[in-house]
């Protein structure tokens, strides 16, 4: 049996590649998407090399990365999130998606193209990607803010609209070829539009009638056979099987098929543990389509095509920005939020990719548009961490203008020959900008006290039962809202992220009795640990973990003591085990 093959070879070297790209990526401070498209860059026809992938086994393995991609989308898909910021982000997307396509167009026009290949292009331009706008959104901790809300709700609008317009470019792509010219009556134009929709709404009406109802109960009943292995399995065969079937049967498309499955079972209680079932295959296969996509590239046009390149550009870091902080600008919001939603929409991602395939498979588009979008997404990937560090500097800079001018206001109104209070520590740390582009945080006066990082479910316990009296506890809490609200409760609090330095130096960590890292991710606790260990070797720091693993990872970076939530489940279970003869649990040794 031959140990090299097409598939494994594609498999094999796509994956290799797109890791080691991607964590240098990581390095750098990009998007790992940066590492996957280049790795697929590498690998494709347009760089001479040792290895070339077969093409067309990596098109049907981005297949498959399409439909867990689109069935991912589903899975996350919030209509209460949407209707929550609905007056903006409807409107807003729309508009947006508007004037980029208008841009996209008007560099097709000048490039020679059709009115249907300037359209997809221009649509293709105008859809942020999922991946990065999340990821840079995670990293600054404002998924639960109010901009970030609404940049979200942003995105499931310009989501929303690429679904649609997936299922229809087929349908109307005789139509844009043709401008409606040739002899053709309108009936038979229109008639295979109608025969799309049609299929589209049996399809919506199946999912939403009976499989709101199958899915849910399927994903329960194996469930309850306790079977790990069989519910993951559930669940991408759901996944897999209404993605096919919806081709098969209703001749949508594959993309559409998956995000109603997702979102259907979205709706079941369930749905938190098949998204983290099935994340690592879906991480997988995303992979390789982005490796795919990558493939496809020409380098060349870089240099070939130097000024379209350019102008792609700037449509998608400047001409989208600039319409999407106007629209947030006019519906009243402040500056730093506009900024903050213009920088996260200024790149392309994953629908742009599949769009532009299928208007070249579709013979609307040239392959040169489909390489002004690779070159697009990868240069807008690339610069949009600069972006928002370049928004960083900014918020950090116009915070510190503020606190000034509000001190020297302080300043105006006090009496004369009185000293200036002293400002609270946590109150100059409140935006995750400042954090972010590491400002120095002024100091806690804080002596003996204890520093509680995080202030989550067992964060918030330990307070509400230590004792009255006892040393002062010192919160560091990465979300504002948690924060201001602990503040206006009377406790100390410094707002931010404790594995950044300047946050965890201002806690006076020297004159800390102890720390207390409450946070459930053990591999950021780890870093905490590192840091505070550093600071004061002799300090007694006790974290919480949920493995044997995190227990070692945690204990080497320098932790005194590690608390595992099953352990002490289960200490506090046999001691409730009565003793012979009836005795009570107080009564024996195992309750000591």
């Amino acid at each position: 049996m031959p140990h090299s093959t097409p598939l494994i070879s594609t498999i094999v070297a796509g994956l290799v590649l797109a890791f080691l790209l991607a964590a240098v990526a990581q390095r750098l401070r990009l998007s790992p998407l940066v590492g996957y498209l280049v790795a697929g860059v590498l690998l494709g026809p347009g760089v001479p090399g040792f290895f070339t992938a077969d093409q067309a086994i990596a098109n049907e393995l981005a297949e498959i990365g399409v439909i867990l991609l689109m069935f991912g989308v589903g899975l996350h898909f919030s209509l209460k999130d949407l209707l929550a910021v609905r007056a903006i982000a409807l409107p807003g997307a729309v508009v947006q998606i508007a004037v980029a396509t208008l841009l996209g167009m008007g560099l097709a026009a000048w490039l020679g193209w059709s009115i249907g290949g300037g359209l997809v292009f221009g649509l293709a331009l105008s859809v942020a990607s999922t991946v990065v706008l999340l990821r840079a959104m995670q990293q600054r901790r404002l998924v639960e803010t109010e901009r970030g809300r609404i940049a979200v709700g942003w995105l499931i609008v310009e989501d929303l609209a690429m679904v649609l317009t997936l299922v229809l470019l087929p349908a109307v792509a005789p139509i844009l070829k043709d401008g409606g010219a040739g002899g053709t009556d309108i009936v038979s134009l229109l008639t295979p539009l109608a025969i799309t929709l049609g299929k589209v709404v049996a399809f919506v009406a199946v999912m939403l009638i009976v499989g709101r109802r199958i899915i849910p109960w399927m994903l329960h009943a194996v469930a309850h056979t306790g079977s790990r292995e069989l519910f993951r399995l559930s669940v991408l065969a759901i996944a897999l099987g209404v993605a096919f079937a919806a081709a098969s049967l209703f001749g949508v498309s594959f993309a559409l098929g998956a995000f109603f499955a997702g979102m259907v079972m979205s709706e079941s209680e369930l749905s938190q543990r098949a998204a983290n079932e099935t994340l690592p295959l879906r991480d997988a296969f995303s992979v390789l389509f982005f490796v795919s996509v990558g493939m496809l590239f020409d380098p060349a046009i870089v240099v070939r095509d130097f000024w379209p390149v350019l102008v792609t550009v700037l449509i998608i870091v400047f001409g989208k920005s600039v319409a999407a902080f106007a629209i947030v600008r006019l519906f009243g919001y402040p500056t730093p939020t506009a900024l903050m939603i213009s920088v996260s929409l200024a790149q392309i991602g994953e629908f742009s990719f599949i769009l532009a395939g299928l208007g070249v498979a579709l013979g609307l588009m040239p392959e040169r548009g489909r390489d002004l979008v690779l070159a697009g997404a990868i240069l807008s990937i690339m610069l949009n961490p600069l972006l928002f560090a370049l928004l960083d500097r900014w918020a950090a800079a116009d915070a510190a203008k503020q606190a000034a001018k509000e001190a020297a206001k302080e300043a105006a109104h006090a009496p004369a020959g009185a000293a200036p209070e002293p400002q609270a520590a946590p109150a100059e740390v409140e935006t995750p900008a400042a954090t972010a582009a590491h400002e120095p945080v002024p100091m806690t006066a804080l002596t003996d006290h204890i520093v509680l990082i995080g202030h989550g479910r067992v964060g918030s316990f330990i307070t509400a039962t230590a004792p009255v009296g006892g040393p002062p506890f010192l919160i560091v809490e990465d979300e504002p809202q948690k924060a201001a609200a602990l503040r206006a409760e009377g406790r100390d609090v410094i707002t931010g992220n404790a594995a950044d330095p300047a946050v965890l130096a201002a806690t006076n960590i020297t004159a800390a009795r102890c720390v207390l890292v409450a946070i459930p991710d053990a591999f950021e606790g780890g870093q905490v640990v590192q840091q505070a260990r550093a600071l004061s070797p002799a300090l007694r720091i006790v974290a919480r973990a949920h493995s044997e693993a995190e227990i070692e990872h945690l204990m080497k970076h320098g932790a005194t003591a590690v608390v595992m939530g099953e352990h002490e489940i289960a200490k506090a279970m046999l001691a409730h085990i009565p003793g012979p003869a009836g005795q009570s649990p107080a009564d024996t040794p195992s309750a000591a």
